[in-house]
């Protein structure tokens, strides 16, 4: 599934403060190229919004009456986009991968732009899915020798950059295994099935940012070295690879480790990195439009 409808038929209002924190530099650019998201630093000591359309991730890991409304949005969207219910599996298979995609956006970004990992407990993070706003509250993060954001609170410095992704790892895990929890009942799916979304989830939201921050290529070499195969809890690996194109090129495609289920409603629109769809077809989804 490609980068989720996060702000449809409104605008991201991007955060003005607090005071810099070791991330914001890194925030600020993804809205910059992502505009339908938008990540807002908490004040210490200030509650996180509670205001209506507001999802704390620790209330979606709870699995009760907030991840009801929360995947409410999902089926009512899809009946609006498609004409048709999905089954109750699908649309919290939906509601995952809209959550979780720029959730790992707040720890991979970082990372990539600035070499600095933070770490958010599901306590930490509030979601406003209707108009692509993230409230966090930064603090613990893990950086390199020779960053001057090492003498910040909070701050961690690690050896190497071997060191670093094992950080980006934990921290992933850290904040997703309870939202796992949370939605796995009801997507039908447990264990390596939930983490083999979490590997994707990984993979392809970077990919994405960093085509729109013209950084593509360093993304394959960093992701490749993030998720080589054998780290678990991720199932699999980072599995990009090329495809020749139509005018001698390559194209860069990649296997997904999991499957995200929008062929149920329409089979013909597979994502082009979908298990079911052939490298034909993926050379023609990706190449579709450009020779007009």
């Amino acid at each position: 599934m490609s980068a989720p409808a996060l702000a449809a038929g409104a605008t991201a209002r991007p955060g003005t403060r607090p005071a810099p924190s070791a991330v914001t530099d890194a925030y600020t650019r993804l809205t910059e190229v992502l505009p339908a998201l938008s990540v807002t630093e908490l004040d210490p000591g200030e509650a996180a919004p509670e205001d209506i359309g507001w999802a704390g991730a620790d209330r979606l890991a709870a699995g009760g009456t907030e991840l009801d409304a929360f995947l409410a949005w999902d089926e009512a969207q899809i009946v609006r986009d498609h004409g048709r219910r999905a089954r109750p599996d699908v649309v919290a298979t939906f509601g995952l991968h809209r959550y979780a995609w720029p959730a790992c956006l707040l720890i991979t970004v970082p990372w990539f732009l600035d070499r600095r990992v933070p770490r958010f407990p599901v306590e930490h993070v509030t979601f406003q899915r209707t108009v692509g706003r993230m409230a966090v509250r930064t603090g613990e993060f893990a950086c390199l020798p020779g960053d001057p954001a090492a003498t910040l609170p909070g701050a961690r410095v690690v050896p190497d950059e071997e060191a670093l992704r094992a950080e980006v790892r934990a921290a992933v895990a850290e904040h997703l295994e309870p939202v796992l929890g949370g939605f796995g009942p009801r997507t039908r799916r447990r264990g390596r099935a939930l983490w083999g979304m979490a590997t994707d989830e990984i993979v392809e939201g970077l990919w994405y940012v960093a085509g729109l921050l013209g950084e593509e290529e360093r993304a394959l070499r960093e992701l490749e070295l993030l998720l080589p195969g054998t780290t678990r809890p991720y199932v699999g690996s980072a599995a990009f690879r090329e495809l020749a194109g139509p005018d001698g090129g390559t194209l860069t495609t990649r296997d997904r480790a999991s499957c995200c289920l929008f062929y149920t409603l329409r089979p013909e629109d597979a994502c082009p990195t979908c298990p079911r769809v052939c490298d034909a077809e993926r050379v023609a989804k990706s190449t579709a439009g450009l020779s007009s």
